[in-house]
């Protein structure tokens, strides 16, 4: 091996001799051999004494929930850019690990994920759009590994309690079915199984739970718990013989880059298997940066997952844009490569999954870190971070002051890496406009003759990756379509034979779910609906509201006519809803103000300034009565909004003056079977 690096090196010698002289600014002259003699701490990268822990891999997060909502809406080619950038190996954030969630009906942070059951004798395994975003990732990289986690549940596997664990037999037959139907439906082979995503975990379901995937024949399928804290699981894992046996890998959210004492005990595998959550920015990247490394150096965490794949749900619904890209405007095809992708690069790009870190990782001197990869073949990937406490802040866990400042930092290979010529450089630097520079290939970096050392001149917020791989790549594409707000005018009459995906393009879900729905009962203009299909509450993992509600359009919009047919399934106690400006959604959904216009079975209305229906502006009798459909059209201008049942005026001029602004909205008044079609709205803000 060593043989063929060197005359790979001499190779590329010659032609990048001439190359990087065009490097700009601090780019240009980042690195010092050796030979210098800078002051400053040396670092030795060694496996004499053999190797530190297997890494597992780099991925993220789908769902938890529903923040790839509006991605399956984009036009070509724009979406399968979008999906280049994050799975496609040598081009983008180049993920190792997609995580999704198990849709349970439920409200699960930006939306509801629906349920392949949503019965005990219902089964879908069409719904949604996980599927098809595991089978996009497995295109672009086969080797990815998908795991599954749910965190709500559907509310038949309750018995009537907000529990999952009344029937341990039956919920593990339930995510067991999913599994089943990931490999018969979609030919995806699940890889890792989790409980209950930072809820309460229940040992004897866990190995309930391995007993069934054993009896079909999915041996291969590892358990991952809990999905919480370390020290519970951890604790638990030690005390009891079979569930040790049975937890493959411990996982822990938002870690802070430290691992508890019982889980390193355990010998287990250690993986945060949730992490960043954090605004996109350089910020957001500075944060996974510095993550990336240290939840090895500190916690020996062998993975990182991220909160969430992609930002495509609207902004502001909680924890908006805090996603490694952007990709939140499917009506204009406008998405943004953020810096979380590139400094996913930095690692994902240079590594796989059965690759080992050296055990000679650690700090830097004067802040920082470096860890160090082999695959066990000859290849070596450092990766080198100085984020600074004031730039590299997560969401969460509280972050401790530390101080990071300019430093050399000299590198001394040792062991099987000692002869190694040549090392290719890929460099970041987070922070002002003039000085910024993301995943930019230097020189490389010759050591022939240096006895395997060099030094790096470091500053505050840069991240090195250096590097015997020659494979990295920047991917691009043309720049896609400029922003543009949602539509002003929006109408969709749900005419879909044979939907691609369940849900209607730009609908997003806040409670209950809202479905193509072919209406057999009516062959004419009601033929094709969008039908809300939960009779009873999930099992919840959020405040989901009492009544079910879907959101749609601009957050900015104030003034807009609603109009939309109704049809109410439920004699005598149902009823449904449009409305405009509303201002909350995600797991605030239940306290949503806005301008609420409902009709219900018994023959009333109401006009109501919140979800929950406390703010009462008006309330009447009309001719309205289940199995019948009806046009429902609400106007808001200024401070002052009307409504219209059946085109004749039902109030007029009822004075608003709470929220300003909010998306429109459909819904019904409990969990009940109820359809609308022909939606339409005008808007301006």
């Amino acid at each position: 091996m060593a043989e063929w690096l060197l005359s790979a090196s001499w190779q590329r010698r010659a032609k990048a001799m001439t190359a990087a002289a065009g490097s700009a600014g601090r780019a240009a002259v980042p690195l010092l051999l050796c030979a210098l003699l800078a002051p400053g701490g040396a670092y030795v990268l060694d496996d004499s004494d053999g190797l530190g822990r297997e890494f597992d891999g780099i991925g993220a997060v789908s769902g938890g929930g529903a923040t790839s909502r509006l991605l399956v809406n984009y036009p070509e080619p724009y979406r399968s850019q979008i999906l280049d950038y994050l799975f496609k190996p040598n081009f983008g954030a180049s993920l190792h690990i997609l995580k999704v969630e198990i849709g349970g009906d439920g409200q699960t942070t930006d939306g509801t994920e629906p349920s392949h059951m949503h019965y005990a004798l219902d089964e879908n395994y069409f719904r949604g759009y996980e599927w098809w975003l595991m089978k996009e990732a497995k295109k672009r990289n086969p080797n990815i590994t998908l795991i599954g986690l749910p965190w709500s549940f559907p509310g038949w596997l309750g018995k009537g309690f907000d529990w999952p664990y009344v029937n341990l037999q039956l919920t593990a037959y339930y995510v067991v079915t999913w599994i089943v139907g990931a490999k018969r439906y979609h030919d995806l082979d699940i890889d890792y199984i989790g409980i209950w995503n930072e809820r309460s975990y229940n040992a004897n379901y866990i190995k309930i739970l391995r007993k069934m995937l054993n009896y079909q024949g999915l041996q291969r399928v590892k358990i991952i718990a809990s999905d919480n804290l370390w020290e519970s699981i951890s604790a638990s894992m030690l005390l009891d013989a079979e569930l040790f046996k049975v937890v493959d890998v411990i996982g822990a959210h938002y870690p802070g880059t430290h691992s508890a004492k019982d889980a390193k005990l355990t010998g287990k595998k250690l993986w945060s298997s949730e992490d960043f959550s954090t605004l996109n920015s350089d910020m957001g990247a500075g944060c996974w940066g510095r993550i990336l490394n240290q939840n090895y150096i500190n916690g020996y965490m062998t993975s990182t997952i991220a909160w969430n794949l992609v930002a495509s749900y609207y902004e502001q619904l909680p924890y908006g844009r805090c996603g490694l890209m952007t990709a939140q405007e499917p009506w204009s095809g406008h998405y943004v490569v953020e810096s979380p992708v590139w400094v996913s690069a930095h690692t994902t790009q240079f590594t796989q999954p059965g690759w080992y870190y050296l055990k000679t990782v650690g700090h830097l001197e004067k802040g920082g870190s470096y860890v160090a990869l082999t695959d066990g073949l000859g290849n070596l990937t450092i990766i080198i971070e100085t984020m600074s406490h004031k730039h590299s802040k997560c969401i969460r866990p509280f972050l401790p002051y530390f101080n990071v400042s300019q430093q050399f930092a000299t590198f001394v290979l040792k062991g099987s890496f000692s002869e190694i010529p040549e090392l290719q450089v890929w460099y970041t630097k987070l922070g002002k406009t003039s000085e910024r520079f993301l995943f930019k290939q230097l020189d490389s970096l010759w050591l022939l003759d240096s006895d395997g050392s060099f030094t790096l001149s470091l500053h505050e917020d840069e991240l090195f990756t250096l590097t015997t791989l020659t494979t990295g790549r920047k991917g691009s594409y043309p720049l896609p379509p400029k922003s543009q707000p949602f539509p002003s005018t929006y109408k969709d009459d749900f005419n879909v034979d044979y939907p691609f995906f369940s849900e209607a393009p730009n609908f997003a879900d806040q409670t209950g779910v809202f479905e193509y729905f072919t209406n057999i009962e009516d062959p004419g203009e009601h033929h094709f609906t969008l039908r809300q299909v939960l009779n009873q509450r999930p099992i919840t993992w959020a405040a989901d509201a009492s009544n079910t509600i879907s959101i749609i359009g601009d957050y900015n919009w104030t003034n807009l006519t609603i109009k939309c047919d109704v049809y109410i399934e439920t004699p005598d106690t149902g009823g449904v809803f449009i409305a405009g400006r509303v201002n909350k959604g995600g797991i605030l959904i239940r306290s949503a103000r806005g301008i609420f216009f409902w009709i219900f079975a018994n023959g009333s209305y109401r006009v109501t300034g919140d979800l929950a229906g406390w703010i009462i502006y008006a309330l009447g009798r009309v001719e309205v009565t289940a199995k019948k459909w009806y046009t429902l059209t609400l106007t808001i201008k200024g401070h002052f909004t009307s409504g219209m049942l059946n085109d004749k005026s039902l109030w007029t001029d009822i004075p608003v003056n709470f929220p300003k602004n909010g998306w429109a909205a459909i819904g019904t008044h409990s969990f009940e079977f109820a359809q609308f079609d022909n939606f339409l709205v005008e808007a301006t803000r």
